[in-house]
């Protein structure tokens, strides 16, 4: 569940308020149960895979930080090998860190169905320019433990106008995908049915998602947020 940084209340009551938010596009988007879904990256809470369960699904999630128990995978990826197809995957906010990108876009294709969905929601970092990144600072309380707090420390301390500090952050240190590589790499192997951007930071910050997607569409801030939905080739 990036970009969050788990073990404080402060992220664990924003991973919560972000899954209870995705959720209902999650749901939306899948096939009916008792069908066959894959989280990739669900998280130390176990991403929707809970929810998922409880509506009929056949749920699975995968992450090195995965819960234990039945459902859950506690492995990459790349280490993930199951014969059976699934009618569907998630991927929320994971496929931006993996190491390559087009590796894990065969791997999904690969463990789909024919014509199975893929529902995608990802961090656009690139979009998260000066004037989004200082409406957060404004609407964060003044202590905290979440990434808007790392932020916003670390670049004052930086003295780095943000694009450098920004940047470096995301290419240099922690080697992030922009959206468009993983809309490249989703192409080659996906017909998409439906690409939108929306809200993102609200949960971390603790406002209504309808606050943030108003600054959006004045043009106050960019959408950081993308949902995808993809068919595999059948």
């Amino acid at each position: 569940m990036e970009p969050h940084e788990h073990g404080t209340h402060d992220t664990e009551a924003a991973d919560r308020r972000w899954l209870e938010a995705t959720l209902p596009f999650v749901r939306a988007n899948l096939p009916g149960p008792p069908g066959r879904v894959l989280e990739i990256g669900c998280g130390y809470l176990g991403g929707f895979v809970p929810d998922l369960r409880r509506a009929g699904y056949d749920a699975v999630g995968v992450d090195p930080e995965a819960p234990a128990g039945p459902s859950f995978r506690r492995l990459e990826l790349e280490r993930y090998d199951d014969p059976r197809p699934v009618d569907a995957i998630i991927a929320c906010t994971s496929l931006h860190h993996v190491d390559d990108l087009d590796a894990a876009a065969d791997r999904i294709a690969g463990a789909l169905v024919p014509g199975g969905v893929l529902v995608v929601v990802e961090w656009a970092h690139e979009r998260f320019d000066e004037a989004t990144a200082r409406w957060c600072f404004a609407r964060l309380p003044s202590e905290g433990q979440t990434y808007l707090h790392h932020h916003r420390d670390a670049w004052a301390e930086s003295e780095l106008d943000w694009s450098t500090y920004f940047g470096r952050w995301a290419r240099d240190e922690h080697g992030l995908h922009p959206w468009s590589e993983v809309e490249r790499a989703l192409a080659a192997r996906f017909s998409a049915d439906r690409v939108e951007h929306g809200p993102y930071y609200f949960a971390t910050l603790g406002i209504d998602e309808g606050e943030e997607g108003s600054a959006i569409r004045s043009g106050a801030i960019q959408a950081g947020a993308v949902r995808y939905v993809g068919r595999a080739s059948t």
